[in-house]
């Protein structure tokens, strides 16, 4: 993986957090204005909340990024203090946060964990293992809490046409088929069979179409036998660990709207599963939306899963859900960054170490 500097400033860059609020603004401000069932006096309902509810979702949002920091320190064997650490998750999130979600910030973290000081193939195999990770918790996790739901999981449309369950039906699990080939072909390569990979992957790419590509997938190839390299030897509660993050992590993420929705509604433990089911729908739309962050696609989206819950407080709801789950990663990342680029790169010259 060739690191361009340039591109990757292009992805950290604090000016781009204009461009996700104002999308998310804009959207809000249609959804007020079009749909007739918003009103001022839902506006007006966010002071009916129960405050111990929100700051329950609060202290859940927190645990999440806590995990995170965790999970980071342990797959990096401890090579980063928890200050290091908060760094890094904290602008791998605003990467996140500013790219297009099926882009991701995958070379953002490579590149963020190379400067603090870990090796380029260490940094790759980390952030491939945390990639693997968080897909298996959703191609595995995924079929158990939808059969609990037991079937509640797709929601009628309230603004689309009657297409909507069935549309969504098929995304998923489209979706879902396609994460699960690639988390087990990607498992499969980086655990077990690394020159294998690499041996199809020259194959498929000597096809005359595909050989403009041969040179990159080659490259492809020898990251993948490299970050397996890095990765042998590593003993079973290294793996435990991490995995007990990797669940805890997103358990929380989904968790966050569970609490928040009760500051204003009363779920029994079957809605607490149905409405856990339908964020893992929700983040299969969110994944495959074009614009940073979700932005607009998120907030529209919410109200088609969640109104049949929240009817007069879906609106309010939606605002308070991305400004807790999205929008502060906007306002850290652009804090954050700044001194990280000091940090890392002037003192480092200072140092004559750079």
């Amino acid at each position: 993986m060739k690191l361009d500097n340039k591109e990757i400033f292009k992805t950290l860059n604090p000016n781009k957090v204009w461009i996700p609020v104002l999308i998310g603004i804009g959207i809000v401000f249609l959804m007020f204005y079009l749909d007739p069932s918003i009103s001022r006096e839902n506006l007006r309902s966010v002071f009916d909340a129960s405050w111990p509810s929100l700051l329950l979702a609060l202290l859940v949002i927190f645990l999440r990024d806590a995990g995170y920091v965790f999970r980071i320190r342990e797959i990096t064997d401890k090579s980063l203090s928890w200050p290091r650490a908060i760094y890094v998750i904290i602008l791998w999130e605003f990467a996140s946060a500013v790219t297009p979600s099926i882009v991701g910030g995958t070379a953002v973290a490579v590149f963020i964990l190379h400067k603090e000081g870990i090796k380029l193939g260490k940094a790759i195999a980390y952030v491939m293992v945390t990639a693997i990770l968080d897909n298996l918790f959703f191609v595995i996790g995924a079929p158990i809490i939808l059969f609990f739901a037991k079937g509640s999981i797709f929601p009628d449309s309230r603004v689309l046409e009657l297409t909507l369950e069935n549309s969504l039906n098929y995304i998923f699990w489209v979706s879902y088929s396609l994460y699960a080939i690639y988390s087990i072909i990607m498992a499969g390569a980086l655990f077990f069979r690394p020159r294998v990979f690499k041996w199809l992957l020259l194959k498929l790419f000597s096809i005359r179409w595909f050989r403009k590509w041969k040179h990159n997938a080659s490259e492809y190839g020898d990251q993948i036998i490299e970050s397996s390299k890095e990765l042998q030897g590593k003993k079973f509660g290294y793996w435990f660990t991490i995995i007990l993050a990797t669940i805890f992590i997103w358990s929380s993420r989904y968790l966050m709207l569970n609490a928040l929705m009760t500051a204003y509604i009363d779920l029994s433990f079957m809605d607490h599963i149905i409405v856990f089911a339908r964020q893992i729908i929700m983040w299969v739309v969110m994944m495959i939306s074009p614009t940073p962050g979700s932005s607009g696609t998120a907030e529209f989206f919410f109200g088609q899963f969640f109104y049949e819950f929240l009817t007069n407080y879906t609106f309010v709801t939606s605002i308070l859900w991305r400004m807790f789950s999205y929008y502060p990663y906007l306002l850290l990342g652009a804090i954050f960054l700044p001194r990280w680029i000091k940090q890392v790169f002037f003192k480092k010259k200072k140092g004559g170490k750079a």
